[in-house]
């Protein structure tokens, strides 16, 4: 049996518990969102000014949400979209919030597409830590890109998991493509 091994040093922040995705956790934001978990990257990422977006993969912010460039992906192009304040469940969502984070979700499944060319998109939330929330306090969809034949979705044993884009170049990629986008 051939073993391929892929170096992917960012991976074990993950695989420890040790990351939870902050590379710049340094960056405090000037004020907190009311009830915000300070260790919740989510919330760091919603309190942040912009000049931070592209240390922590903030693509988009909109009055209830923000969309994120998952730093850990099952694909190429996974991003998160959440609300701005720390919920942990979708009954705790007010109608405007819930319209506002859907819309994000067809916006950008619908520049992922331009940009990057899927044949279709996986998108889901996982609700509380027995259903697989790696966050389970701030609720989050996630959008992941998929390629017919693409091995990248939850591989197992003996599966291959090939990222052909940096999570630097896809921000630069994506908020190019963002803000050629019609207001």
């Amino acid at each position: 049996m051939s073993i391929e091994t892929l170096w992917a040093p960012w991976r074990l922040g993950y695989v420890k518990g040790e990351d939870h995705g902050m590379p710049a956790k340094s960056v405090a934001p000037r004020e907190w969102r009311p009830g915000a978990d300070e260790d919740c990257f989510l919330c760091r990422a919603a309190a942040a000014d912009a000049a931070h977006d592209r240390a922590l993969g903030v693509l988009d912010r909109t009055p209830h949400g923000c969309v994120v460039i998952n730093r850990f992906p099952y694909a190429n192009g996974h991003l998160l979209v959440a609300p701005l304040d720390h919920r942990a469940t979708l009954a705790a969502l007010t109608p405007a919030e819930l319209l506002d984070l859907q819309q994000c979700l067809v916006r950008w499944c619908g520049l992922l597409e331009r940009e990057l060319q899927p044949q279709g998109f996986n998108v889901g939330l996982n609700l509380g830590a027995v259903a697989g929330a790696g966050l389970p306090g701030h609720l989050h969809w996630h959008i992941v890109p998929r390629w017919r034949g693409d091995v990248n979705f939850m591989p197992t044993i003996a599966g291959v998991k090939v990222l052909p884009q940096a999570l630097d170049a896809l921000w630069e990629q994506l908020t190019q493509a963002r803000d050629r986008e019609p207001a």
